[in-house]
C-alpha cells in the first residue's frame, strides 16, 4: 500500500503529515474500526458462524451476533458459509462478502439448505484462460456444455458446486463477464480464486495487483464449509511490481488468516485448499505453509497453472495439480502432457473424497491413451495415464494374455509431440510445447502381436481400459 491510499484508508491524518509505515503500526488503536452484526436465518440468530476480514476472525455467539475489529487495510468483511446453509450467490457467483468501508453494522442472512450436505459433489475448474471471444467461443461451445452434461448426471439429491483455481481470464480482464455467462449456464455456485493472468499489472506492487479481480469476485482468500469438509481459497501468486514478473508465495498476512481460521475447524475434518501455482514445487514459502497445517490429517490441495495434470503426497498432503480446462491454451484437444483438457471431479462421502479426471468431450471412462511405435525388430507400447497416482495399478495383455505391469517412464507423451513440438506448431500460438510426464508407462512386444490392452485401476478400485489393434 502506497502513502496515499494509506491516508485515504485511516481518514485520520492530514494530508501534509508523513507516516512511516514501519514506524507506525496499524495496529494502532486509534485507527481500528469495529462491525457488529448478526448472523441469521429465517429471522434467528445462527450461533459460530465464522465473520473475518481478512485479518481477524471472530465467531458469532449463541445469538447470532458478532464483533469484529476492522484492520485499516480491509477491504470485506465475509462470513464462512456454514454446513447445511446455501452458499449466496449472484448469478451463480459467490457472494459471501460484503465491503468492509464506512460500515458498523453489517447483517448475513443465510438460507438452509433444503437438502443434506455431508455428502456433496464439487467440480475444479483449473485455467480457462480465455484471451479473446474465438477463445470464449470455444468455452461456451465445448468445456460448458460437457461440464453441464458432468453435473446433470449426478445425484439430484447431492448438492454440487464449482471452484475456478486461478487463470479465469487471460489478461484480458473484459472477459471475466464471459467467463460469469459460462458460470450461469452451468447453474451451480462457483468460488473463485486468483491466477497469474487475473492481476492488474504495472499498477503497483502485490497489493495494488488485485483491484480488478476483487471488483468482480472479492477477496482473493477465504473459506466456506459444505458437510464435514473446510474449503480454503487463498492467493499464492505474488507479483513482483515490474511488467509480468511474479513467483508463487503466500504471504504472512494470509498465513496468520489462515491458522486463525483453522482454529475452528476440527484436525479431522476434510480440508481442501485451493489456489493457483503448485504449492509442493513452485510455491518459494511451501514449508511455511505445511507449518500452519500442521495436525490436520485430511489434506488436499487443489492447484492449477501448470498445463498438465500431476498428482503429488507431500509429507501425507495430496496435491491435485489439475490439467486445463483450455488444454494447451485452446489450441488442440490436449495439454502439453497429453492430459485431454478438462476438469477435476469430485465426491465427498463425510470426510471421504474421490475423484476422477473429466476429460472434455469424452467419456468418463476414458482415462488412458496408448500408442504403439513401431522400432527394430520389436514395438513399444506408450500408455498415458494422466490421472495415475501412486495408488494406480497400470498392467497390460498382449492377444489377451495377461503381461503384468508396464514399467513407469517419464517422457513425452506422443501425441502432444506431434501437435505442439517445434517453432511452427500448433498453428496461431506456437509457444506451447511438449511437456514431460511420469504418469507414462512403457512396454517392448513382438511385432507379430495384434492386439494390445492396458486396464489402469486407479486407488479406488475403477477400472479403464484402452486397446490398440494391429
Amino acid at each position: 500500500m502506497n502513502r496515499r491510499s494509506f491516508i485515504q484508508k485511516s481518514a485520520l491524518l492530514g494530508t501534509t503529515l508523513f507516516v512511516s509505515l514501519k514506524a507506525f503500526p496499524f495496529s494502532s488503536t486509534f485507527l481500528d474500526n469495529k462491525i457488529s452484526g448478526k448472523i441469521i436465518s429465517k429471522g434467528k440468530g445462527i450461533a459460530g458462524v465464522v465473520v473475518s476480514d481478512g485479518f481477524n476472525v471472530v465467531q458469532s455467539d449463541k445469538s447470532g451476533k458478532y464483533n469484529i475489529d476492522i484492520n485499516p487495510l480491509a477491504k470485506f468483511v465475509w462470513i464462512s458459509t456454514p454446513s447445511g446453509y446455501e452458499f449466496k450467490t449472484e448469478s451463480h457467483i459467490a457472494k459471501y462478502y460484503e465491503s468492509a468501508t464506512g460500515k458498523t453494522d453489517l447483517n448475513f442472512e443465510l438460507n438452509p439448505l433444503k437438502l443434506n450436505d455431508n455428502k456433496h459433489n464439487f467440480i475444479i475448474w483449473a485455467d480457462p484462460q480465455v484471451k479473446n471471444k474465438k477463445d470464449v467461443a470455444q468455452m461456451m461451445e465445448t468445456s460448458v456444455p460437457d461440464t453441464i452434461k458432468t453435473i446433470k448426471s449426478m445425484n439430484p439429491k447431492i448438492p454440487v458446486h464449482g471452484i475456478t483455481v486461478g487463470d479465469i481470464v487471460w489478461d484480458n480482464h473484459e472477459l471475466f463477464a464471459d467467463y460469469n455467462t459460462a458460470v450461469a449456464k452451468m447453474g451451480i455456485p462457483f468460488f473463485q480464486a486468483l491466477g497469474n493472468h487475473d492481476m492488474d499489472y504495472r499498477m503497483g506492487g502485490d497489493e495494488t495487483s488485485d483491484k480488478t479481480f476483487q471488483k468482480h469476485y472479492g477477496p482473493t482468500y477465504y473459506s466456506f464449509n459444505r458437510g464435514k469438509a473446510h474449503y480454503v481459497v487463498l492467493d499464492d501468486v505474488r507479483y513482483l511490481g515490474t511488467e509480468r514478473n511474479y513467483d508463487g508465495y503466500i504471504n504472512q498476512q494470509q498465513l496468520d488468516w489462515l491458522a486463525k481460521d483453522l482454529k475452528y475447524v476440527a484436525k479431522d475434518a476434510l480440508l481442501i485448499i485451493n489456489l493457483h501455482i503448485p504449492v509442493h514445487n513452485a510455491v518459494k514459502n511451501n514449508t511455511d505453509f505445511y507449518a500452519v497445517l500442521n495436525g490436520f490429517t485430511n489434506i488436499h490441495i487443489m492447484s492449477g497453472h501448470t498445463h498438465y495434470n500431476k498428482n503429488v503426497i507431500t509429507n501425507g498432503i495430496f496435491e491435485h495439480n489439475h490439467g486445463a480446462v483450455c488444454g494447451a491454451w485452446w489450441t488442440g484437444p490436449i495439454c502439453e502432457d497429453g492430459t485431454p483438457r478438462g476438469y477435476g471431479v469430485y465426491e465427498v462421502d463425510g470426510t471421504n473424497l474421490k475423484w476422477y479426471y473429466q476429460p472434455t468431450g469424452l467419456s468418463k471412462k476414458e482415462q488412458v491413451h496408448v500408442y504403439v511405435d513401431d522400432l527394430t525388430n520389436q514395438k513399444r507400447l506408450i500408455a498415458n495415464v494422466w490421472n495415475w497416482d501412486e495408488n494406480w495399478k497400470v498392467e497390460y495383455f498382449l492377444d489377451g494374455k495377461a503381461m503384468g505391469v508396464l514399467e513407469q517412464q517419464k517422457g513425452y507423451d506422443p501425441l502432444s509431440v506431434s501437435l505442439y513440438k517445434g517453432d511452427k506448431l500448433p498453428a496461431g500460438r506456437t509457444f506451447p510445447e511438449p511437456s514431460k510426464t511420469e504418469h507414462l508407462f512403457v512396454a517392448h512386444f513382438e511385432p507379430s502381436v495384434k492386439n494390445v490392452k492396458v486396464v489402469a485401476t486407479d486407488r479406488f478400485g475403477e477400472k479403464f481400459e484402452a486397446e490398440f489393434k494391429a
